[in-house]
């Protein structure tokens, strides 16, 4: 009886004209912590994708973007975020993936920059100097965040040994600011950034701000991140914040199936509407910026819907 109940529902799934949505399976998608901006949005992409397409996606927590790069390679994640250096490095194996290059995942899609943030609750920490000598939270192990602190310490002629460091995520940064842990933190995520908003609620809160020379510097060193300001009604500053940014990308495992990668990324940017009434980073979903990585090749299923959009990128 079973199987005559398959066959049927079988035969009325052929009857029905085709969509463009595949008919597929289940992925796990790596985040970050529950206090960063790839969780939440990531949550919302997932619940928009499983509602839109027959393949379900889960958003899971993890430690950010080197720990998924990981959770891919292991076969423990089927997609995740990452960021556009971090991916990078671990493709090239340079870096936090010195000597290890990793190819077995693949781009599907460049979503929102992301800020490096400086936070602090002390509003004579006003330059990126003035964090030698003090506690500060360089990003939880397997993060990103880590090598985008380096290399802003390095643009003003500090290293590591410079601060009293300390590898916490974006929660526990938050907390450890609250409770006078510490003096300052990284946070490399799209701004409004949860962990920096809750803060805010309980105390003042202060952005640095990188100086034109330093800025300068930064970019030559590193050419992979951008400048970019976050406007001061972001965390209703005093004042604008001159910062950099690098790309918050999805990767895929090259074992997915192409139909999920489609699926994803279909149901992603058909419903920009409905992702940005769920969450602000929706607003700055585009198809060309989504199509830009050069770094590391596409997923053929993403290439596909790119194609159809009239967009051309390198594909595995």
């Amino acid at each position: 009886m079973k199987k005559l109940t398959v066959l049927a529902a079988a035969a009325i799934l052929a009857a029905v004209p085709s969509t463009g949505v595949f008919a597929a399976g289940d992925l796990t998608f790596a985040t970050g912590g529950s206090s960063g901006t790839y969780y939440a949005f990531g949550s919302v992409l997932a619940g928009e994708v499983s509602s839109d397409t027959d393949t379900t996606v889960t958003a899971v927590e993890s430690n950010g973007s080197a720990d998924n790069v990981d959770q891919v390679d292991a076969g423990d994640a089927d997609i995740a975020f990452c960021q556009s250096d971090v991916m990078a490095y671990a493709h090239d194996g340079i870096n936090l993936f010195e000597g290890d290059p990793i190819d077995s995942f693949s781009t599907v899609a460049a979503l929102y920059q992301e800020q490096v943030q400086i936070i602090t609750t002390n509003p004579d920490i006003k330059t990126v100097a003035d964090l030698k000598g003090k506690n500060v939270s360089i990003g939880a192990s397997g993060s990103g965040v880590y090598f985008n602190a380096m290399d802003l310490l390095n643009a003003y002629g500090l290293t590591e040994e410079d601060i009293n460091p300390t590898y916490e995520s974006f929660a526990d940064s938050a907390d450890s600011l609250k409770d006078g842990k510490i003096d300052a933190a990284f946070i490399t995520a799209g701004a409004p950034t949860t962990a920096v908003t809750d803060l805010g609620t309980a105390k003042d809160v202060y952005l640095v701000s990188i100086d034109d020379e330093h800025m300068k510097t930064l970019l030559e060193e590193c050419p992979y991140y951008t400048q970019n300001t976050i406007s001061a009604d972001t965390y209703g500053l005093d004042e604008d914040v001159n910062t950099v940014a690098v790309g918050a990308v999805v990767i895929a495992s090259n074992d997915v199936a192409e139909d999920d990668i489609y699926n994803f990324v279909s149901a992603v940017f058909e419903n920009t509407d409905a992702i940005e009434t769920a969450h602000a980073k929706g607003a700055e979903l585009d198809l060309d910026y989504a199509a830009s990585i050069t770094s590391v090749p596409y997923h053929a299923g993403a290439a596909k819907y790119f194609e159809e959009k009239g967009l051309t990128v390198e594909a595995e």
